[in-house]
């Protein structure tokens, strides 16, 4: 990767009030009755606030870079001539929201020559902004984070979800799930995969993992994690990237029993 041209602390200024500005909306809308629209999928819903919120953002990114690109989950890709790209979640977890569950977030990164060089997940129900900068550490409001320690699968605390179109997956397993659960470890699922990699970064989580996600699901998060020191790779072990259909994310320590787990068979686990 070149150097970037811009200084990395303009980028997460700019990030980070794109965040708080959509998270803001977000919060004050949270109580009010919501239009739906669904895509495709049963549950791949979109609300009027992912819209409002994916608009706030893309307006506030252009008022200081209007010569950057920007790929949004909900209107595609803004294009441009620049090595530098935005990547949004205006609403993740909007299942969550439409139902009025308070675990969502904003999810912001931004590439320069597709390297994720700034991350920001915004946690606006609970004022916790996760942020990270390429080679800076990872933060949560502006103190440092760090992964877990945990040195075993079997102690570990996990996270995870499922694709709303699980049949169009082949590398889901459905037994891991399950398999992991008779070993009597702990499992989440928030419902939201930014949230998810930040707690990962923050310790609260030892290991996350998931199929079928979208560069805008992850890209802030996949660096918070690393620079809280943990490591993130697919399925099978291989670096990971934005495009990949399978992502698991760990403290490192279990990340290769976890690997050896996930790419194990049934009668095996």
């Amino acid at each position: 990767m070149t150097v970037p041209t811009l200084p990395l602390t303009d980028l997460e200024r700019v990030a980070v009030a794109a965040a708080e500005r959509a998270g803001e909306l977000l919060r004050t809308n949270f109580d009010r009755s919501k239009q739906l629209r669904f895509k495709e999928g049963i549950h791949n819903i979109v609300t009027d606030s992912d819209i409002a919120s994916e608009r706030l953002i893309v307006e506030t990114i252009r008022a200081s870079f209007p010569e950057h690109a920007i790929v949004a989950e909900e209107s595609g890709l803004h294009e441009a001539r620049s090595p530098y790209r935005w990547i949004v979640d205006p609403l993740d977890g909007t299942v969550n929201f439409a139902h009025g569950v308070p675990i969502f977030s904003v999810s912001i990164a931004v590439e320069f020559d597709g390297t994720v060089v700034v991350g920001v997940v915004y946690h606006p129900m609970l004022g916790e902004l996760f942020t990270a900068r390429r080679g800076d550490g990872a933060y949560l409001n502006g103190q440092p984070i760090g992964v877990s320690e945990c040195r075993h699968l079997a102690d570990a605390f996990l996270v995870t979800g499922f694709p709303y179109n699980i049949a169009s997956f082949p590398e889901y397993r459905d037994w891991h799930f399950p398999a992991l659960v008779r070993r009597g470890i702990p499992i989440r699922r928030l419902g939201s995969s930014a949230l998810d990699l930040a707690y990962v970064a923050a310790g609260r989580f030892d290991g996350f993992w998931e199929v079928g996600l979208h560069p805008w699901d992850i890209a802030a998060g996949v660096l918070l994690v690393t620079e809280a020191g943990g490591r993130v790779t697919s399925y099978d072990g291989s670096p990971h990237s934005l495009s990949a259909r399978t992502i698991v994310a760990t403290n490192g320590i279990i990340h290769d029993e976890f690997i050896a787990f996930l790419q194990s068979q049934p009668d095996e686990a």
